[in-house]
């Protein structure tokens, strides 16, 4: 007999949860409203984030850090990589990753072929680099 009852009780839990899921609504607070439009409006106007890359080297000839980075893509064609330019020097550095603990975890994976990469941080990250 209890084995009966038991998928009759489920499927009438089921059945009321659905229904209750329905007449749901909710109240908030003006002030609480007012709080996260802000916090959204400020979010939406930064268009850049700090964060963590990994930097494969650092040199004063360009030609040559452009020719590391045809290197990298070949190598990790699933990985981004870019150099920037900080007078004098020209860096090329690879990934995007919101923690250090990521960042050194890709380190780990390029120290084969670059042993002296290292992690470094970067607060002009995109976020849509980080999607990929």
């Amino acid at each position: 007999m209890k084995k009966c009852f038991l998928p009759f009780l489920l499927l009438l839990l089921v059945v009321a949860f659905a229904q209750a899921q329905g007449n749901i609504s909710e109240k908030v607070d003006p002030s609480i409203a007012a709080l996260m439009k802000r916090y959204v409006d400020a979010n939406k106007s930064t268009k850049t984030i700090a964060g963590w890359r990994i930097q494969i080297m650092a040199t004063t000839d360009r030609q040559r850090v452009e020719d590391a980075l045809k290197k990298f893509e070949s190598l990790y064609p699933n990985m981004s990589a870019d150099w920037v330019q900080s007078k004098p020097y020209y860096k090329l550095r690879a990934g995007a990753f919101t923690s250090k603990r990521d960042a050194i975890a890709a380190q780990y994976l390029l120290k084969a072929d670059y042993p002296t990469a290292y992690p470094v941080q970067d607060s002009e990250i995109k976020p849509e680099e980080l999607i990929k």
